[in-house]
């Protein structure tokens, strides 16, 4: 999901300089795929189908779409995330793919993918080629996060950062969080006919106590650090904290403010 010296437009989260902490994920924060097990329902993966399975992480729901008897391919831009899918998951395949640069031509039955897009963009490349990689009639199951999404949590770095003296934070957010209308007109102009959109609150309890909002912007929130000396790191959280603590911190325990976009749809036969 995050890439170093890649042409603009061609990966996973342009703005992140290093791969990301598998460890970390799979121990604090494995609430990102197991929210994503109730999307494997809306999939309905059948035996025998062949499904491509974009930013699989460490693997966890391509298990899930194997389980049901379909063949499945998971791929993830991070090579530490295929490196630890392969060593949970060793009887699947696996490889490190930029959903952006895919080049399968009509080949899978269906494309899945759970809280990978908002990290991507431009969208339309990621849409796509995820569209190219489908067969006429396959169907396409999605979701990331949506309009909205940890608004609370961007509005505290937005603060943070200017009180620290950054006068453009804005360009240090990483993310893409679209509207239902805004995506489907996507799907759309790449041949794919929405069935299902969803826009919704998903309030997410964070792990680690007090700590939890530190480990979070660790994991994921990373680059509205990078215009900060290190120094400054614990007065950049301690500022964002302050803010947040109103909304999201209950009883010692922080509870992130995610709204999802959950979106399906099927390839036009041409």
């Amino acid at each position: 999901m995050r890439t170093s010296g890649a042409a603009p437009g061609l990966a996973y989260n342009l703005y992140m300089s290093s791969d990301w902490n598998a460890g970390l994920y799979d121990s604090s924060h494995a609430f990102v795929w197991e929210f994503g097990r109730d999307l494997l329902a809306l999939l309905d993966p059948q035996p025998g189908e062949y499904i491509l399975d974009v930013g699989c992480g460490t693997g966890h729901l391509t298990a899930g779409i194997a389980q049901a008897g379909a063949r499945v391919l998971g791929t993830d831009r991070s090579a530490a995330m295929i490196s630890q899918a392969r060593a949970n998951f060793p009887q699947l395949d696996f490889e490190a793919r930029d959903v952006c640069a895919l080049t399968s031509q009509s080949e899978f039955d269906a494309v899945f993918s759970n809280a990978v897009l908002h990290w991507v963009r431009p969208p339309e490349v990621a849409a796509a080629a995820m569209a190219r990689a489908l067969k006429p009639g396959g169907r396409m199951v999605l979701e990331f996060g949506g309009h909205g999404n940890i608004r609370v949590l961007v509005d505290g770095a937005y603060r943070a950062l200017r009180r620290l003296g950054v006068a453009d934070p804005e360009r240090y957010n990483p993310w893409y969080y679209p509207g239902i209308a805004e995506y489907s007109a996507i799907l759309e102009r790449c041949g794919i006919e929405v069935t299902f959109a969803h826009l919704f609150d998903r309030p997410t309890p964070l792990q680690d106590g007090e700590r939890g909002l530190e480990i979070w912007f660790q994991m994921f929130g990373s680059r509205f650090l990078e215009p900060l000396d290190a120094s400054r790191h614990p007065e950049f959280l301690r500022l964002v904290a302050e803010y947040a603590a109103p909304f999201l911190l209950r009883d010692g325990n922080w509870t992130a403010d995610y709204r999802r976009l959950r979106i399906a749809g099927r390839k036009v036969a041409s």
